[in-house]
């Protein structure tokens, strides 16, 4: 079972909590996360803040990181949250990378057909070991989104789509750059819901904000500043510096067995996260 969780940010949040609500009927009890209920200011770590409406509900970094190591996974330590509204099936995934300012001198540059390409190849590339593995390989259909950058929020957002053994992926990220570093957003989402998720989306966003100090134009000079650009981060973020870029992609985690959960009803996995939620609808605001 733990092979399961070594997937997609997409879905792997959502599966991992929902995992914990179906083991506990055998499994020994688990600490429940802190949930946080809106309307209230939802802290992400020391770093950054966003605005929690009234009918969503948010579990903060430690509890998070908490949910993943009670599944025996790793954590990166840069988790900062996890929020989704509790009448629908959608969730978002937020977690900070130190790494610097990432100066933005690419804004003009992204090449969304060349980019589309580089993942292309690195999709080629870990389809040779799928194929060995015997899974089937992935395919990349295309950009829902190509990547855009907002000059002025300093907000960089795409959405990519993929297909294995016939089910359609969508992979939607945003990276909202910092003085410090980037805080990675990962939208989990039905892609045939994508349509009507994005506008509720985009509005919770305009609720995030970054703590005094730590926004994109407070940036000083001798500040730490990031080995990277925009495209980069597209194609991998941090993990470009210890590899050739063009062969790192978001489908590479797929190479570990277990990746059928993904093609599980979408509704059923959501449906056992909303129970882990209710197990804490008596708990008190934070």
């Amino acid at each position: 079972m733990k092979s399961y969780f070594q997937l997609l940010p997409l879905l792997g949040s959502i599966l991992l909590l929902s995992a914990g609500s179906v083991g506990a009927q055998t499994d020994p009890p688990r600490a429940k996360p802190n949930v946080l209920r809106g309307p209230a200011k939802a802290p992400l770590s020391s770093v950054a803040q966003i605005e929690l409406p009234a009918g969503y509900i948010f579990i903060g970094g430690a509890d998070y990181r908490k949910v993943l190591k009670a599944e025996g996974e790793p954590v990166s330590g840069n988790e900062c949250g996890f929020l989704k509204p509790t009448n629908q099936d959608w969730a978002v995934v937020f977690r900070f990378n130190d790494i610097g300012y990432v100066k933005d001198d690419d804004k003009d540059k992204l090449n969304a057909d060349k980019l589309l390409e580089s993942i292309k190849q690195g999709t080629a590339a870990a389809n040779e070991s799928r194929v060995k593995a015997g899974n089937p390989p992935i395919e990349v259909i295309g950009w829902d989104l190509p990547p855009r950058y907002d000059p002025v929020s300093h907000n960089l957002e795409w959405a990519i789509r993929g297909s294995v053994g016939g089910e359609q992926l969508l992979n939607y990220n945003t990276r909202l750059l910092g003085r410090k570093g980037v805080m990675q957003v990962v939208l989990i989402t039905d892609p045939a819901q994508l349509k009507d998720t994005l506008p509720q989306f985009r509005q919770l966003l305009a609720g995030y904000s970054y703590q005094y100090g730590q926004g994109y134009a407070e940036y000083r000079p001798g500040d730490k500043v990031a080995k990277y650009g925009l495209a980069a981060l597209v194609l991998g973020g941090a993990a470009v510096g210890a590899a050739k870029l063009g062969m790192l992609t978001w489908l590479l985690v797929f190479l570990k067995k277990g990746w059928k959960l993904v093609v599980v009803g979408f509704a059923a996995v959501m449906g056992s996260l909303k129970k882990l939620f209710s197990r804490n609808k008596e708990k008190p605001q934070a």
